[in-house]
């Protein structure tokens, strides 16, 4: 492919993925298809191919990857029935909550279908696992957390972009509420382990401050909270 070709495409790829974002942004809040549009239009095969080489780093992404685990079929009633600290208990009050099903899990033929899928079927379990809602600053809260996790993904940023742009065009009162959401974030999902390909539902029975505290996923009122207990202890060692 000459230059020219290859200019002539990039230009239709920026083209369409404008098109694409312009689509979000008139849609209803919470529009799937719009979201996948988006999703399809805006990973390029370059971005990608950087994304699954930098999760591939980490041992759990990478055997995740290779051997395109799942989580399979999940039983909201039977979760439900755990004790109320454990993770399968929030995950499922979660989504009875806010009306949800889980995603079924797919089959998939490769490694970017495989991306695609993890990341929409562990999507409301990372909104447990980082304390964020389903209201635009929960959602804007989790994807600045996808983004700092896996660095490279277009369509992350993107629908940061896409929140802000909303947010200013139809309710600027939530700015502050958006900002804050996004820069709590984007911190806890620097400072966390690698969360990609982990298998959650071996862990359902598990406490949820237990994993969070595993695997540094630590929401500012937890860490005020154990930041508060050491300060306890650290007084009551020192009288």
């Amino acid at each position: 492919m000459n230059t020219k070709d290859s200019a002539e495409q990039h230009s239709q790829w920026k083209m369409q993925v404008f098109e694409r974002f312009m689509q979000i942004l008139k849609a209803p809040y919470g529009d799937f298809q719009a979201i996948w549009n988006l999703a399809n239009a805006i990973n390029d095969e370059a971005g990608f191919r950087r994304t699954v080489e930098l999760l591939s780093a980490h041992p759990l992404a990478k055997n995740a990857i290779q051997n395109r685990l799942l989580l399979g079929a999940i039983d909201l009633q039977q979760l439900h029935a755990l004790p109320q600290e454990t993770l399968g208990y929030a995950y499922s009050d979660h989504l009875l909550r806010n009306g949800l099903t889980p995603i079924q899990s797919q089959i998939v033929e490769d490694e970017y279908d495989y991306l695609i899928v993890h990341l929409t079927e562990v999507h409301d379990i990372w909104h447990v696992v980082i304390n964020a809602d389903i209201s635009m600053a929960g959602e804007t809260k989790l994807q600045a957390f996808v983004a700092a996790q896996l660095r490279a993904s277009r369509f992350s940023f993107a629908m940061l972009a896409k929140n802000l742009l909303k947010t200013t065009v139809e309710d600027l009162d939530l700015a502050e509420q958006l900002m804050d959401a996004l820069t709590e974030g984007w911190r806890i999902g620097k400072q966390a382990q690698p969360l990609f390909g982990v298998q959650w539902n071996t862990l359902w029975d598990i406490p949820l401050i237990d994993l969070q505290a595993k695997w540094n996923v630590l929401p500012s009122t937890i860490s005020e909270s154990i930041a508060e207990s050491l300060s306890n202890k650290c007084v009551a060692a020192s009288s």
